[in-house]
């Protein structure tokens, strides 16, 4: 069984070379994203593995279509970076992949803490040798309240974290039940210190917070997000956190961070004005969609990705 592999970096690299002969399968390798120059490259495959770091067009999607393939794998959880519908349209499937959860619970723990301690003024102070204690003292996790927006894997094991913390949570998510305390979006907003986003980006979730909404949140609360840029309006984080509605942002994803991060652009000129007042601002952390990022989620990630293309043959086999 033949597959191609697009938007595959080095380390992805190693692993598919390392895990394919397992499953039967001979990949071809590319680091670029399916595109009308690269679609010979699937000429042979009827599944494809993509990234979650580009967008594929709609006219990519129907290139691969009439090239044979039936089948694409998006080593993510997310899926926003394709339109699935038309994708089902044209009669290719698309199926997202599981991995583990840790990597980004632990990570939107630690920027949580960031954000609380406001680690990126004193990381700053220190590294011009200013050791004097920051004005403002920093809040503890048991004395807050803590707002988890959309409770699956990652938002399950964020709780499970925050429970050793003694802090107060709740949760809001359409058709989940957990044992957090379950609330309607808008108490989560108004009695929350601290709101982290783990709901999956649609058209439902596409700015759930608006202006309107970061309104409604505690004036001194702080916004979490390593789930997708979009479901946050930047521009009226970006007034909040001027304005001193808002504490501070801890941000692992952004949008408009497509093209911007996961390049280097140290001698590069970046156009997005609301990433670059993000980083002049003292109470705003961001950080590159590098949450997901540890050897375990990687490896779930390849080795589910070819577990997904093998499944969708043998299903297409046995009918």
């Amino acid at each position: 069984m033949e597959i191609t592999v697009y938007g595959c970096g080095p380390d992805e690299a190693v692993l598919f070379r390392e895990m394919s002969p397992r499953f039967g399968v001979t990949p071809t390798l590319t680091t670029a994203a399916p595109s009308a120059a690269n679609i010979e490259l699937a000429s042979r495959s009827r599944c494809i593995s993509v990234g979650h770091k580009n967008r594929i067009a709609n006219s990519t999607l129907l290139a691969l279509g009439r090239a044979g393939v039936a089948y694409i794998s998006t080593r993510s959880v997310g899926c926003d970076h394709i339109d699935v519908e038309y994708a089902k349209s044209i009669g290719i499937c698309v199926e997202n992949v599981a991995y583990s959860p840790d990597g980004v619970a632990d990570y939107t723990l630690m920027l949580m803490l960031m954000a609380v301690r406001s680690a990126k003024s004193v990381i700053r102070r220190a590294d011009v040798h200013d050791y004097r204690l920051e004005d403002a003292r920093g809040r503890e996790l048991r004395d807050l309240t803590i707002g988890v927006i959309g409770t699956g894997r990652i938002g399950t094991a964020v709780m499970d974290r925050l429970r050793g913390f003694g802090c107060r949570i709740l949760a809001c998510d359409n058709g989940r039940s957990t044992a957090a305390h379950h609330v309607p979006l808008d108490e989560l907003l108004h009695l929350s210190d601290i709101v982290t986003l783990h709901t999956p980006l649609n058209a439902d979730t596409h700015h759930l917070l608006d202006r309107r909404r970061i309104e409604q949140m505690k004036r001194g609360a702080f916004v979490i997000n390593t789930g997708r840029g979009s479901l946050i309006d930047t521009g009226a984080l970006v007034s909040a956190l001027e304005s001193g509605k808002l504490a501070g942002a801890a941000l692992d994803v952004l949008e408009g961070e497509e093209g911007i991060f996961y390049a280097d652009f140290r001698n590069r000129r970046i156009e997005s004005k609301a990433l670059l007042r993000l980083q002049e601002l003292p109470n705003a952390v961001i950080s590159p969609h590098t949450a997901y990022y540890t050897d375990r989620a990687l490896g779930d990630m390849v080795e589910n990705s070819l577990a997904n293309c093998r499944n969708f043959e043998s299903r297409k086999r046995h009918g």
